[in-house]
């Protein structure tokens, strides 16, 4: 492989540096026309938006799985202006159930977010993860060419920067994982918990979210590799690899815009006007992280502290379906259902009832309607990378108060926001009291800290200041 890597050259000095992403999700999802082809349409969420302009700028190759139409393993994109080429690997049936739906999901996810009962721990899981992250090394080594940046994201890939490594030893590498980082005692739980570590100090360069994370995985590799670390760097096997926390932004600007255009403001005030009642908001994937069945037991336990808000305020639930087809998820969709209609059948009169439920997907103007027009909006997950949805309701909002969980990486920056513990249903209603009753001005200027914030680190700075950082380790 070293022999290979020499024939390729160095680039011309007038080349630019070109960017190599490997990630498990790709930028723009393949949707079917009518004429039997394919359009390329931008897939929703930070990392497309924040990697896709930095691409187009340098040229190179985003490495995905190609989860529809898996045939299709190549695509220029942008579609109208190709700019970069698409990489799309094709995993098994077997593959996607062990790496994708076994190990990345019912044992990195809920071990890094704290829930150890729901973790399986399964050797043939392990070894698909093994395999398919080899694959994805693979494919970044092909693509590379001297002089490359290769940005490696999340969890599900965690060992393809050491793979990398062993294979380019000079090669820039960074590493971001999206999700918390958890304590040591919770980590050591991981029968493979050395083999990660050594996987993501492949890279030059590893970012997370907070502080916090950041000082968790340095212990971890304080525990389990005996590594020395200093203040933001891990030494191991004769290698450094420096540790930042980089929370990732959004696009604040695209935010605002869509804020202030005239169809969006009107369907704002429609939701106003058919509910006129004040509007609490919550908008969460449906998973068991993001706190949603102890959110509306403490919107019951509000209503019945207070019995004069009924009639006067309404939670907007808003669920975006996820992982449908895993028994834990339905079990959970069930069991929001059954809160629901439980608390409206408590509360409701006179044609109010409490929570109007949304049970789907939103498209970006709607969700951002509803950022307008609510009054209080509810961020409580039990356990959360970061969670952007706090941010776009800053950047979206006439003059709402925010209501974030402490347990949210977000939390961190956004000390304006009234801090909650979602777990104590009490606290929760209390924090909900103390919303609706602050005053406007107090509003406005818990509102204009945070949007000063958000535009001093938005999603483009973050992805240049990244690609930066690693190309000059």
């Amino acid at each position: 492989m070293h022999h290979r890597r020499q024939e390729r050259g160095r680039r011309h000095p007038a080349d630019r540096m070109a960017l190599i992403v490997v990630s498990n999700r790709e930028p723009y999802a393949p949707r079917s026309r009518d004429d039997g082809g394919l359009d390329w349409v931008p897939s929703i969420g930070g990392l497309t938006a924040a990697l896709d302009p930095a691409l187009q700028h340098t040229g190179g190759t985003w490495i995905a799985w190609g989860e529809a139409h898996p045939d299709v393993r190549e695509v220029q994109l942008p579609q109208d202006n190709p700019r970069y080429r698409l990489q799309r690997l094709r995993l098994s049936e077997a593959e996607v159930r062990d790496f994708y739906h076994g190990f990345s999901n019912r044992a990195l996810w809920p071990m890094s977010h704290y829930f150890i009962e729901r973790t399986r721990y399964d050797v043939v899981a392990w070894q698909t993860y093994v395999t398919v992250n080899r694959r994805f090394a693979e494919a970044a080594v092909a693509a590379y060419r001297n002089g490359d940046t290769i940005w490696v994201h999340d969890y599900q890939l965690a060992l393809v920067p050491r793979m990398i490594r062993e294979m380019l030893p000079d090669a820039p590498i960074g590493f971001f994982w999206h999700i918390p980082w958890p304590s040591t005692e919770v980590f050591r739980t991981l029968p493979w918990d050395r083999e990660l570590l050594d996987g993501m100090l492949g890279a030059d360069l590893i970012g997370m979210h907070t502080t916090d994370y950041v000082r968790y995985f340095q212990a971890a590799c304080r525990r389990a590799l005996d590594a020395d670390t200093d203040e933001g760097v891990v030494h191991w096997q004769g290698r450094t690899s420096r540790v930042v926390a980089r929370p990732i932004g959004i696009e604040v600007d695209v935010f605002e815009d869509l804020a202030s255009r005239p169809d969006v403001e009107d369907e704002a005030d429609r939701i106003r006007r058919t509910l006129q009642t004040l509007i609490l908001l919550g908008v969460d994937r449906l998973d068991y992280t993001k706190g949603i069945p102890e959110r509306l037991e403490a919107f019951d336990a509000y209503l019945d502290r207070h019995p004069d808000a009924r009639g006067r305020i309404t939670l907007i639930q808003i669920a975006v379906p996820s992982r449908e087809q895993v028994d834990s998820y339905r079990q959970l969709r069930a069991r929001v259902e059954g809160l629901v209609g439980r608390i409206n059948g408590k509360h409701t009169h006179s044609g109010w009832s409490p929570i109007q439920y949304i049970y789907r997907g939103v498209s970006r103007e709607e969700l951002v309607a509803h950022y307008r027009a609510a009054d209080v909006m509810l961020v409580t997950p039990l356990r959360d990378g970061l969670n952007l949805v706090a941010k776009e309701f800053t950047a979206c909002s006439r003059d709402g108060a925010l209501i974030l969980s402490r347990f949210a990486g977000a939390a961190d920056e956004m000390k304006e926001a009234v801090q909650v513990n979602p777990y104590s249903p009490g606290g929760l209603a209390e924090a909900l009291q103390m919303a609706l009753n602050m005053p406007l001005e107090e509003k406005k200027a818990r509102l204009q800290r945070l949007r000063s914030r958000l535009h001093a680190s938005d999603l483009r700075t973050w992805a240049e200041d990244f690609v930066k950082e690693i190309a000059d380790q």
